[in-house]
């Protein structure tokens, strides 16, 4: 990453936590620094020029998201829940989140993870249409309303498997 772009190695980015608690959630950073978008109001696209080249690999592998471990060691993530979105994301058409899914805070009655429901199940990377959205949200609240141990062992074992996919994830 330093070989690439001057600049920390790693990325800090307010989140949503768990009941509307803010966390902050470590990346490795896969932007320049001069063009690191903290607060997300712009949506990482296909071929991005603040991503860097590096950047572009980590993060279609998802590499760039194992700081987080040190969240969960923490105790702000757990391995898996809700994905947790940035603070003021927005989507592509620039529409905060809670604008196109109605009840989208209902996905903060669980500690978020790092892998989820809706991740195994393709509903990673770029919103740039409302259905995208509602179906991670139906996703996160079909885990919400359905976890278990078991549950949490399935997503486990098939997030690597669908890490192999990385349509959407740039």
């Amino acid at each position: 990453i330093r070989l690439e772009s001057r600049g920390p190695v790693l990325f800090r980015q307010p989140r949503h936590g768990f009941n509307h608690s803010t966390i902050e959630v470590l990346k490795f950073r896969s932007m320049y620094t001069e063009m690191s978008d903290v607060a997300a109001k712009q949506v990482v696209t296909r071929n991005d020029p603040r991503v860097t080249k590096i950047g572009r690999f980590i993060r279609r592998a998802s590499i760039d998201e194992l700081p987080q471990l040190f969240n969960v060691l923490r105790g702000d993530l757990s391995l898996v829940g809700p994905r947790p979105h940035a603070v003021d994301a927005l989507s592509s058409q620039h529409e905060k989140f809670s604008q196109i899914v109605d009840g989208y805070s209902a996905r903060h009655r669980l500690p978020p993870g790092i892998t989820g429901w809706a991740q195994i199940n393709g509903w990673r990377g770029e919103i740039d249409a409302a259905e995208k959205l509602e179906a991670r949200f139906e996703h996160d609240l079909y885990y919400i309303e359905n976890w278990s141990l078991w549950l949490d062992f399935r997503i486990l074992l098939r997030t690597p498997l669908s890490l192999l996919n990385s349509q959407g994830a740039y």
